[in-house]
């Protein structure tokens, strides 16, 4: 109780994240589900309209098939809505797009990330003036700019500097709301080998390589050093919407050349307010330099490697995996095995800033952490708080009417929706989090061992994860790789 008043006192305040959507079309079921429950209905009352008891027992099957596949839950979804699911992942399989094996004999086409599945459609563009590398998703009309950062420990912070810095941040989203151009932000933390980059550099600084037998035994000893421990490293992703920018883009001149003049603009805005949230912004990622994040992604063996010698693994058309296998929990590239974890329930309780630490400061697991920001308009916010509180009042309403008691549920997802209303009104952003944690090992034994630890460290920060089945390919490159994409 005495650590809970000292932080009160030096005004670190607690905060509660907004439960999951579950409402659906009519009183809480989800359109597969009307359309199955339907469907049972409906065999009822044509069986007893046509002659009653024995074609009731005649189509027994199919109502009570419906019924179990309306209201079975199984993993966290009723059973109706994993056949879409299963049905796309059979289809992927018969088609045998859940392999992929680069033919290298064969040229990539200029501009290319020479990456697998619906990846393989996005182009690269080297901005003249920046020199950064903007990746354009032709199908989903965007285009990424990306840029390291670094700050300092947080959970070191005295209480009143960590509440300082979260304000300054939610300022930092607040600014994406308001411009009306960006599609997505993504925060993407890694666990990186340590090279040894570092002994290297101190020795090109400060070494006297004379000759010696002493410094020739030093450099030799600095050469050969593997890896030691692991670093953090965090890019920012910034996602233009090429449609909402369509005029802008018009103005500069049309086409990537137009959407990249936007998106400077963006970029632009993007770094003076993360300098004002005193975060040390660095220079805008090259394409050499995301082209060792996707075979450091895809290849984690060839990690330590690549950040040694700054002179190789520097062209897209060649940082793409080898080979990728996908099966329904877990993907296998060139010398790792993968899984991805989705954040399902953020913490129901009040929680203090800093939260994640016991995920985002897991030890001896190679992780990356991602968490993909969607701005909303505040107009556009508004008129969705609008339109959530009239379906919850007339489902509320209805549920009276039945004679259906009011959940503890029902009201908690009814005052999350007057605290984002209060909240936009208050000057602040609204945006739609999703959170992605993936996870990679050279075996699948170790894969599992490091699932197992994650999912400890998330039951610790009061989160709930699941792993995403039937669709880690696409998962993983939203999870692992700064491209600012969604699942």
């Amino acid at each position: 109780m005495s650590n809970q008043q000292s932080t009160v006192e030096f005004g670190l305040r607690a905060v509660q994240f907004s439960r999951l959507t579950r409402r659906g079309i009519l009183l809480g079921l989800s359109l597969p589900q009307l359309i199955v429950l339907a469907i049972g209905v409906l065999a009822i009352v044509g069986a007893l309209y046509a002659g009653g008891g024995m074609l009731l027992a005649w189509t027994a099957p199919v109502w009570l098939l419906s019924a179990t596949l309306a209201w079975t839950p199984v993993g966290g979804r009723k059973l109706i809505e994993w056949v879409p699911v299963t049905f796309r992942w059979v289809a992927r399989t018969q088609k045998r797009q859940t392999m992929f094996r680069r033919r290298i004999v064969k040229p990539r086409p200029a501009g290319t990330l020479a990456l697998p599945g619906d990846a393989a459609a996005l182009r690269e563009w080297e901005d003249p003036e920046t020199g950064a590398a903007m990746i354009h998703d032709p199908h989903a009309q965007t285009l990424t700019a990306i840029v390291g950062v670094s700050h300092p420990a947080f959970v070191l912070l005295d209480p009143g500097e960590q509440e300082r810095r979260v304000a300054t941040w939610g300022r930092v989203l607040a600014t994406a709301c308001r411009s009306g151009r960006i599609a997505r932000l993504q925060i993407c933390e890694r666990t990186l080998p340590d090279g040894g980059s570092g002994l290297v550099e101190w020795w090109r600084q400060h070494g006297r390589d004379d000759g010696s037998w002493t410094s020739t035994v030093y450099r030799e000893l600095i050469d050969r050093a593997g890896p030691a421990g692991e670093r953090h490293a965090t890019t920012i992703s910034l996602a233009l919407d090429l449609r909402a920018a369509a005029r802008q883009v018009r103005t500069n001149g049309g086409g990537i050349k137009g959407g990249a003049a936007v998106l400077r603009q963006e970029m632009t805005t993007l770094v003076t307010a993360l300098r004002a949230a005193e975060l040390t912004v660095g220079t805008w990622l090259t394409p050499g330099e995301v082209a060792v994040i996707l075979r450091s992604a895809y290849d984690p063996a060839a990690a330590a490697l690549l950040e040694r010698h700054g002179d190789i693994g520097r062209s897209l058309a060649t940082a793409g995996p080898v080979a990728v296998t996908e099966s329904w929990d877990r993907l296998r590239s060139d010398s790792a095995h993968h899984a991805v974890l989705w954040i399902s329930e953020w913490p129901r309780s009040q929680v203090f800033p800093g939260f994640l630490a016991s995920v985002l400061l897991s030890s001896g697991i190679q992780r990356a952490f991602s968490l993909v920001c969607m701005p909303i308009r505040s107009d556009q916010a508004a008129r969705d708080i609008r339109k959530k509180k009239t379906e919850l009042i007339s489902d509320a309403a209805q549920r009276s009417k039945m004679g259906q008691i009011e959940d503890a549920s029902q009201t908690a997802e009814y005052g999350d929706v007057l605290q984002q209303e209060a909240d936009l009104t208050a000057g602040h952003g609204v945006l739609r989090y999703t959170g992605l944690i993936s996870v990679s090992a050279p075996t699948p034994d170790e894969l599992d061992t490091a699932i197992a630890a994650i999912e400890q460290a998330a039951i610790q920060a009061s989160c709930e994860t699941r792993r995403l089945v039937g669709q880690q390919a696409q998962a993983f490159t939203v999870a692992a790789l700064p491209l600012c994409r969604t699942v």
